[in-house]
C-alpha cells in the first residue's frame, strides 16, 4: 500500500508541477552596453536654458546627461540610463522626454559664451552639489524662477514655440543614420494571390431517344395459318 501511495503522490506532482524543459522556452535578445567613459574626478554640470531641470557635462565630446535622478547617454542610436554617471548602464527603450528641449547646437552656444545673441553666463555645478540639491531645485522649480539659466536679458521661449521647435527635434532625431539602422524594417506578409477558377468540362447533353411506337397486330381476323388451324380442329 506504500508503495502504491507514493506512486500517486509522484505522479500528482509530476502532473501539477510542470517540467521547466518542458514548461517554456526562454529566448534571450542581448543588447550591447555603451562604453564606459574614463574620469579622473566626479564631472561638472551646467544646466542647460529653455529646459525643465535638464543638466549636462560639457567638456567631453559625448553627450551626458543628468535628468529626475537619472544619468542618461546616447549610444548607436539607443538610449542608457545610470543612477551613477561612469557605470551601471541599462537599456531604455525610449528616447527620454527631455532630450527634445535640448538645443542641438549647445556644444557651440557653451564654447562662445553665447546664447541667441545673448551672453551666457552659466554656472559650473560641483558633482556633490548636485546630487545634494538637484531634487530641492526641482521642486522649488529654481531655475523655472530665475528664468534665464544665467543668459543675460534673455526671455525664456513661449510654450508654442518650444513645442514646435520639439516637433522639428524630433523629426531630425528620426533622420539621424544611428536611429534608423536600430528602426527594424516592417516585414509585410505576401498578398494572397487569387486563385483561378478552375473550369470543369462540361458535360456533353445525352439526346433523349426517341421511343420508336410498336406497331401491334390489328384485332380482327385471325392469320391464315390459324384459319387453317381451326378447320382442321
Amino acid at each position: 500500500m506504500k508503495k502504491l501511495f507514493f506512486g500517486i503522490l509522484l505522479l500528482a506532482l509530476v502532473i501539477v508541477v510542470p517540467i521547466p524543459t518542458m514548461a517554456r522556452v526562454d529566448i534571450n535578445v542581448s543588447i550591447g552596453l555603451p562604453p564606459p567613459i574614463v574620469f579622473a574626478a566626479p564631472p561638472d554640470v551646467i544646466v542647460m536654458p529653455d529646459t525643465s531641470d535638464v543638466y549636462v557635462v560639457p567638456e567631453i565630446d559625448v553627450d551626458l546627461f543628468f535628468w529626475n535622478g537619472w544619468w542618461w547617454r546616447p549610444w548607436e542610436g539607443r538610449w542608457y540610463r545610470s543612477h551613477y554617471y561612469n557605470r551601471g548602464w541599462s537599456y531604455y527603450s525610449n528616447v527620454p522626454s527631455f532630450y527634445f528641449d535640448v538645443d542641438p547646437g549647445w556644444r557651440g552656444y557653451y564654447r562662445d559664451h553665447n546664447w541667441y545673441g545673448h551672453r551666457w553666463n552659466y554656472e559650473r555645478i560641483p558633482h556633490q552639489r548636485l546630487q545634494q540639491s538637484w531634487k530641492g531645485w526641482k521642486n522649488d522649480r529654481h531655475w523655472e524662477r530665475r528664468g534665464t539659466w544665467g543668459v543675460q536679458s534673455y526671455q525664456p521661449r513661449p510654450q508654442q514655440q518650444r513645442q514646435e521647435l520639439r516637433q522639428q527635434r524630433q523629426q531630425q532625431y528620426k533622420k539621424r543614420p544611428e536611429v534608423q539602422k536600430q528602426r527594424q524594417p516592417q516585414v509585410q506578409q505576401p498578398k494572397k494571390q487569387p486563385q483561378e477558377k478552375v473550369q470543369q468540362p462540361q458535360r456533353q447533353k445525352q439526346k433523349p431517344q426517341v421511343q420508336k411506337p410498336q406497331h401491334s397486330q390489328p384485332q380482327g381476323k385471325p392469320e391464315r395459318g390459324e384459319e387453317e388451324k381451326q378447320d382442321r380442329k
